[in-house]
């Protein structure tokens, strides 16, 4: 387990954020990390590969849950 500090130097640290909003840091493990700035909310960590199969689970519900209602309100007959 890695310490706050640590965490927090990582966090601060600019070549950790691609383009400025993208975290990707391969030694920090943590699989969600929140955004440069806090107010903001959470990111993924990109260098996690987990963060890439949350990001496709969640297209696929999206995808998923549009397909289901654009059926549900189509009228029958």
């Amino acid at each position: 387990m890695y310490s706050q500090e640590l965490k927090n130097k990582w966090h601060d640290d600019p070549k950790n954020w691609k383009l400025g909003i993208f975290y990707f840091n391969k030694e920090d493990k943590r699989i969600i990390v929140s955004k440069r700035l806090n107010l903001f909310g959470w990111t993924l960590n990109f260098a996690n590969p987990i963060s890439y199969i949350i990001m496709i689970g969640l297209f696929v519900v999206i995808y998923y849950l549009k397909q289901h209602h654009i059926k549900s309100n189509n009228p029958v007959g």
